[in-house]
């Protein structure tokens, strides 16, 4: 699959959505990726589940990792092709922990699997959980990588990160963002803010 199929199916579904966004990471955008509309469809959600486990096979995951919410459905369907347990994070007070009997074991070689990367900050908290429990992180993926080009140094993950698109989409901290300068109201559509 390449980038253009990738962005195709975001267009398609009403996904690449403008207007004034506070995303999960804090930043505001003008553009905000809405990964759910695109994976509510299976065939779409099994094509970049393919894809994205074919950039990350070389690596030889035995365990697929994902932050909840967003990288639930995308890190099952890799998970699936790879024919690896896919099991998941969950924040409880705000850090990304284990729960509902999900463990990971000293042998395991994990993949962390997400949707949109902006920041890296979810990508990290749940490689740290990884390393807490003794695993080795061995790469990173997401369906789309979104970071500001300045931070696509990808030293802070220690794995390697591979997406299947790269967009490059402004984002600012709340102080300087020009759509809150012209009095725009902003949206938070993110799962991190579902109970806000």
């Amino acid at each position: 699959m390449i980038p253009e199929d990738v962005r195709r199916h975001f267009e398609e579904t009403g996904a690449l959505l403008e207007g004034h966004f506070k995303l999960s990471s804090g930043l505001h955008s003008k553009h905000y990726l809405q990964c759910a509309k695109v994976l509510q469809w299976p065939d779409r959600a099994a094509a970049l589940g393919v894809a994205l486990a074919e950039l990350l096979k070389p690596f030889e995951p035995t365990v697929v990792v994902s932050p909840a919410m967003g990288g639930l459905i995308i890190g099952q369907e890799v998970g699936r092709v790879l024919g690896r347990r896919a099991i998941f994070a969950e924040r409880v007070d705000g850090v990304f922990v284990f729960r509902r009997g999900f463990q990971l074991e000293s042998q395991d070689r994990v993949v962390v699997i997400e949707d949109v990367v902006t920041t890296g900050r979810s990508t990290r908290e749940v490689l740290a959980v990884v390393r807490a429990a003794g695993s080795l992180p061995v790469a990173c993926g997401s369906i789309v990588d979104r970071r500001a080009a300045d931070q696509r140094d990808d030293a802070s993950l220690e794995v390697p990160y591979r997406a299947l698109l790269t967009l490059d989409v402004p984002a600012w901290s709340a102080s300087e963002c020009p759509r809150c300068k012209a009095g725009q109201t902003v949206s938070a559509p993110g799962s991190r803010f579902l109970s806000a």
